[in-house]
């Protein structure tokens, strides 16, 4: 079969766009909404997606403008996906949980958890914190610096994934005649002790049914992009063209050598925010319904968060983005696209806040189905893309616009699946299932 592209559904409870909640289409309590996110999950299940995914921060917004956004109140992730996973069969489900402000042994156990509970179908979004406000929820006066958070990641994930080896796979005999409940012989005490943690095990979860849950990373930073081609099987990216793109998968690519690892150990999948209309015209008027609903505070406020936690609320709008420090609490690299992208296109501070309100910085396509597919064809057979993470502008209808207008037009290329591969993540993203490297050492 010829290669295909791998698809992720981004959620985020009322939609990508910063003003979806406003809009009439949109329940506005859905963050909180089990049954919306259920809908959600079983549209792009029945679509074929490859899986789910659900972003977080462990801290709420606190500026006055946070009033104004729908992004104070959702689900936990894990928690979320764990109910997700009950009512679904094939699909991945992937959540972030930070290195920055969680412990190794907690991470390690709720994801093998909810491998289990999925019959194979986990993913951890492994990221080091961009949000200065979450330190002091965890008794910090400041948040760790960005060569630090990168220092503790790679730690950390040594730590997790050798908590999730701590058992063979065969290692829980269940044995009821001769009342052996495990072979002592297949167990493995982690015994770790670094710079950042001190962490005996074993885990107290046997080992899951993809061996390990699927590692996936959004840095792309200089060494975001190093943590990754070490550690990561996929790569959820933001680049905004075409050129860019290349560059980025190339090099993340061209990595992996020094790791041991083959190309096809790693997916890039770049974010794509997308508005579908039966013609150009309305694609572009659905997407300027939402453009519509930003005030200039909110646009502004969010353009703030994604420099790197800046406020920019007393420089003028009609003025240019001021020139920024690079931050130590935010993306360095979003801080550099956007920064890019304002110079490139000539914005003004309040142009360029109402530019990201729908995907941050994110690739973005307004138009037909035909002219979607089109883009998305040439990433992937380009060499920019393994596959895409798709953003939503609202919920649930902008997911139900590509499920049943974008997904059947890349089938017809043959650029999609029809069916699923396999029961797991790691099957239908094509991944290979690790081996427990301290059994094959015995």
């Amino acid at each position: 079969m010829s290669r295909q592209l791998k698809l992720g559904a981004f959620l985020m409870g009322t939609g990508h766009h910063v003003a979806a909640w406003r809009h009439p289409d949109v329940p506005a309590n859905a963050g909180l909404d089990f049954a919306h996110y259920k809908r959600l999950a079983q549209i792009a299940e029945a679509a074929k997606f490859d899986a789910l995914f659900v972003a977080d921060t462990v801290a709420a917004p606190r500026e006055e403008i946070a009033s104004r956004m729908a992004r104070s109140d959702y689900f936990e992730p894990l928690t979320l996906l764990s109910a997700l996973s009950a009512v679904t069969e094939h699909i991945g489900l992937i959540a972030t949980a930070t290195t920055s402000y969680n412990e190794p042994y907690h991470v390690a156990r709720k994801f093998a958890s909810l491998d289990h509970l999925s019959g194979g179908r986990a993913g951890w979004n492994l990221v080091t914190s961009d949000n200065a406000a979450e330190a002091q929820n965890f008794g910090r006066d400041e948040h760790i610096g960005h060569a630090d958070r990168y220092s503790r990641a790679r730690e950390f994930h040594q730590v997790v994934t050798g908590l999730w080896d701590s058992w063979e796979d065969d290692a829980f005999v269940r044995d009821k005649a001769s009342g052996a409940y495990y072979d002592p012989a297949k167990l493995q005490v982690l015994d770790h002790v670094g710079e950042h943690f001190r962490v005996k095990g074993p885990l107290n979860v046997a080992r899951s049914p993809q061996g390990q849950p699927v590692i996936v990373q959004a840095g792309s930073s200089e060494v975001g992009r190093d943590l990754a081609a070490q550690t990561a099987e996929v790569v959820f990216t933001a680049q905004t063209s075409l050129a860019n793109a290349q560059a980025f998968y190339a090099d993340l690519k061209g990595r992996l050598s020094q790791y041991g690892r083959s190309a096809d150990s790693l997916k890039i999948m770049p974010g794509v925010f997308v508005v579908v209309g039966s013609t150009e015209a309305e694609a572009q008027e659905k997407f300027q319904t939402f453009q519509r609903l930003v005030e200039p505070e909110v646009g502004i406020a969010l353009l703030g968060r994604m420099l790197g936690n800046f406020d920019l609320s007393e420089y003028p709008l009609d003025g240019p983005l001021p020139e920024l420090p690079l931050t130590e609490s935010g993306q360095q690299s979003r801080q550099k696209l956007l920064t890019e992208l304002a110079g490139r296109e000539n914005l003004s501070l309040a142009e360029l806040g109402r530019k990201i309100a729908g995907g941050r910085g994110h690739y973005s396509l307004v138009g037909t189905p035909v002219q979607i597919a089109d883009q998305l064809q040439v990433w992937f057979e380009q060499g920019a893309a393994d596959g895409f993470n798709v953003l939503a502008p609202h919920l649930p209808g902008g997911l139900e616009d590509f499920a049943n207008e974008v997904v059947p037009e890349l089938q017809r290329r043959g650029l999609f699946r029809t069916e699923y591969e396999g029961r797991t993540l790691r099957q239908n993203l094509g991944l290979a299932r690790p081996a427990n490297p301290k059994a094959v050492e015995k």
